[in-house]
């Protein structure tokens, strides 16, 4: 067997690979869970956070649909750890090098690649993975992407945020919720998702999804993204979050004030102590 029929064989291996997706069983909703994100919505009315005009969906908006589709991929490569306004300008870049094209992009050099993409995180790593997810796009799907989520997940540099991500946007077909860190670290300061089988809050975004996708209404599972992901740009912050400005903050401190739970003195969960007390939501701090 030809070395070229080989690797196209491993490679057929690799696309067909079954990826595990637990079943989603639904357990109660949280409390008032309706009222806050009818809250949260309002908040975003204004439509002026990063991701609402530079987020991965923008990637390709004048662009035929096939070519759109493979732009929303490339840009969502570029985004794990980078802000949506830095992957926004690396996607210009390409854009005016015309290689917001498989076929361009394979006939570029990686080192040229990694310069116009760069300062994205990783940038180096992702032009690697870029250069051979075109490849693979040319030679398995006639220039167009991958357009199941096993296929999006067995591309290297493609995880299930991106995969989740880029059925949404590119193929219109949401099979879960693509949670990033503003998702994960909202859900969790909500009181929306817990471990399997226990009140503790999530630790991976992984876990997060499938918690969120056990109660979380179908129709919710697409905008919950950039929802969450624009309000945690502007608002709930990972660092001094502009809780004075958030709509929903009594909305959580009546929840937990009916839920008993003091709201003065509340301290983090202390590590290595055994002390498994959530954290209280930033905003329900003193």
């Amino acid at each position: 067997m030809s070395c070229k029929n080989l690797n196209s064989c491993l490679l057929s291996v690799s696309l067909q690979k079954n990826v595990r997706v637990p079943s989603v069983v639904k357990v109660g909703a949280p409390e008032n869970w309706e009222a806050i994100l009818k809250g949260i919505k309002n908040m975003r009315l204004s439509g002026e956070a990063p991701v609402d005009t530079m987020g991965c969906e923008k990637a390709g908006s004048c662009l035929p649909p096939k070519e759109k589709r493979f732009a929303v991929l490339i840009s969502t490569m570029m985004s794990s750890q980078t802000k949506d306004e830095v992957t926004h300008a690396a996607v210009e870049r390409l854009s005016e090098k015309g290689l917001l094209d498989p076929d361009a992009i394979v006939r570029t050099d990686e080192a040229t690649l990694a310069n116009l993409i760069k300062p994205v995180g990783f940038y180096q790593r992702k032009a690697n993975f870029i250069k051979e997810a075109s490849k693979i796009c040319l030679e398995h799907f006639g220039g167009d992407i991958p357009s199941s989520l096993n296929e999006l997940l067995a591309l290297k540099g493609v995880g299930p945020k991106m995969a989740h991500l880029v059925m949404s946007i590119a193929w219109k077909n949401t099979q879960g919720i693509c949670v990033d860190t503003h998702v994960h670290r909202i859900s969790n300061r909500l009181g929306w998702v817990f471990r399997e089988g226990t009140k503790q809050k999530t630790t991976t975004p992984e876990q997060t999804r499938m918690s969120l996708e056990k109660w979380l209404p179908k129709d919710e599972w697409e905008p919950i993204n950039p929802l969450l992901v624009g309000f945690g740009q502007t608002i709930c912050t990972p660092l001094r979050p502009k809780c004075d400005l958030c709509g929903i903050n009594n909305k959580l401190r009546a929840r937990q004030a009916a839920a008993g739970v003091a709201l003065r003195g509340m301290q983090p969960r202390r590590r290595n102590t055994g002390d498994q007390r959530m954290e209280a939501p930033c905003c329900l701090r003193p």
